[in-house]
């Protein structure tokens, strides 16, 4: 599998999927989330409503994913995983955070997908530490066995961000 690190904006990358780094009603929120739903335009949020509810206002729990289609990305589909809300570390947030990775790299491999583009999931308003983040991110994609996807971009919406990636990328 191909790794690799860009910086800037998720929404217009003209990739197989990108990956909405989502709220459990998957609606649009703040941050990315709300970046990819503006730019898919109203068809987005339209499909997810339709999306069948885990519990009421839950479409996704953390640590899951569905998949939509793109509407006006750039991008053909939209993954949306859910992860974990920062509590310290004390409410099992890495495995929920390595399963929000799992869980999108299975959905691209279940689609046949080739390439997927990730944000850093949780680190924006859900608070969790982008050290701590990063590295589970960059594990958990390596440690990937399925066929597909073949490539994923880190897309980093900032050079702080992309060099924290870049710099987990050439440890062993």
């Amino acid at each position: 599998m191909k790794i690799e690190v860009i910086e800037g904006d998720i929404t217009t990358l003209a990739l197989d999927a990108i990956v909405n780094a989502a709220n459990h009603s998957l609606l649009g929120g703040g941050g990315v989330d709300g970046a990819i739903h503006r730019a898919a335009g109203p068809g987005l949020r339209e499909e997810c409503e339709a999306l069948p509810e885990f519990v009421s206002g839950v479409r996704c729990p953390t640590g899951e994913a569905r998949i939509t289609h793109g509407h006006a990305l750039p991008a053909k589909f939209v993954i949306h995983t859910v992860g974990p809300v920062w509590h310290g570390g004390r409410n099992d947030e890495a495995s929920k955070l390595t399963a929000a990775y799992k869980a999108s790299l299975a959905l691209a491999a279940d689609y046949d997908l080739e390439a997927i583009a990730f944000p850093a999931i949780s680190c924006g308003v859900f608070g969790y530490p982008i050290e701590l983040a990063v590295p589970i991110a960059v594990r958990t994609v390596r440690a990937w066995q399925g066929p597909k996807p073949s490539r994923v971009v880190f897309c980093c919406f900032d050079g702080g961000m992309a060099s924290r990636y870049r710099t987990m990328l050439v440890l062993p």
